[in-house]
């Protein structure tokens, strides 16, 4: 239960605790944040990492001067790309288990199952769509390396789901971050981004109990 008070007060709080590293560790903040992004599009087993939050964060730390603007944008959407293409190539190299529909640990079913309903629904653009939901933008990417979609046409919806996924979040974070109205309600700000993003997912779950032909 502690451990999870701390994750949850992480989340809540990354605007502070950020500050606090950055004014600890400096430069290697920038590495503690390519770390958390890669690992979380471009593993598996870490899709509880924050993403969209964290990235709105660092837009708002680098408003106040605290970090660089420019090189957040270019070290998360390496990190962003990057993490999908590994993930990419994880799923290429599990494709035998996966049709032979063994076991695999650390993956859960439901995960891999909602994701290929959004390849069916959205097709290729599914690697854009799902940088904006997280859980689906964890798995698309592990999914489509399973064999849904050649690495050549992957990659080229990855650099533009990714740079497009760190922009909107980075320059909305640094425009808007330091507004007193959103400086002094953080936290609620980001509950609301966390809510937003899983809005799609909560959606799709009261359609597949009211109607499972259509979920």
């Amino acid at each position: 239960m502690d451990y999870l008070k701390i994750f949850v007060d992480l989340f809540l709080h990354l605007d502070t605790h950020l500050n606090a590293i950055t004014s600890e560790y400096g430069m290697l903040t920038y590495l503690l944040l390519f770390a958390i992004v890669f690992c979380e599009t471009g593993l598996v087993v870490t899709p509880f990492l924050p993403g969209d939050s964290l990235i709105f964060a660092t837009g708002a730390l680098a408003a106040s001067g605290s970090l660089n603007l420019l090189i957040l944008f270019i070290v998360l959407c390496i990190a962003a790309v990057s993490g999908d293409t590994v993930n990419y190539q994880i799923g290429h190299l599990l494709r035998d288990k996966i049709e032979n529909r063994e076991n695999i640990k650390f993956v859960k079913k439901e995960h891999l199952d909602r994701t290929h309903v959004f390849f069916e629904k959205y097709g290729t653009k599914t690697i854009v769509i799902a940088r904006f939901v997280p859980i689906i933008r964890t798995f698309a990417p592990f999914v489509a390396g399973v064999g849904i979609m050649p690495y050549s046409k992957f990659i080229s919806f990855n650099v533009v789901g990714g740079v497009a996924w760190v922009s909107a979040f980075l320059f909305g974070g640094y425009f808007f971050g330091n507004l007193p109205v959103v400086k002094n309600n953080f936290s609620f700000v980001i509950l609301g981004i966390i809510f937003v993003s899983l809005l799609p997912g909560v959606i799709a779950y009261v359609q597949s109990k009211r109607d499972p032909n259509r979920a």
